[in-house]
């Protein structure tokens, strides 16, 4: 771990949902070609919502509104993840897609927009799968 960062590295995540209540989540080579959701570095200077808008718009080409913190999770030396000697911290939001006309970029190859009943039909990041159940289970009640 000679070139890891002395302190773990703080990103966002969104769930962002359309109109019918169907969750976007895109096939990643950096996350060993799962899914997961858009995301990533809070860069310096810029507030949480601001970096939560910048890169769902960069990774997918969506504008986003009704943004709702939802919850925090620690990612630490990852196995699934591209570069195995990052630790992450994961502030995850819930969000409504204001378009649906997704264009990635190049962090993800894949995209499709899923009813929450049909996640065990997808090769979901444990993170990330763990994230939409917590969302579930805080929504249904």
């Amino acid at each position: 771990m000679k070139d890891c960062p002395k302190y773990p590295e703080i990103t966002v995540g969104a769930l962002i949902f359309n109109n019918e209540g169907r969750l976007l989540i895109v096939k990643s080579d950096k996350w060993n070609g799962q899914y997961c959701i858009p995301g990533g570095h809070i860069e310096f200077g810029e507030t949480i919502i601001e970096a939560v808008k910048r890169e769902v718009k960069e990774e997918t080409n969506l504008d986003i509104d009704n943004i709702r913190f939802h919850m925090i999770e620690e990612c630490i030396f990852s196995k699934n993840f591209h570069d195995p000697e990052k630790h992450f911290v994961f502030l995850d939001y819930s969000c409504k897609a204001k378009n649906t006309d997704v264009i990635l970029n190049e962090e993800a190859q894949e995209f499709i927009w899923v009813s929450l009943d049909d996640l065990d039909k997808f090769n979901i990041e444990k993170l990330t799968l763990k994230s939409i159940r917590e969302f579930i289970k805080n929504n249904d009640q």
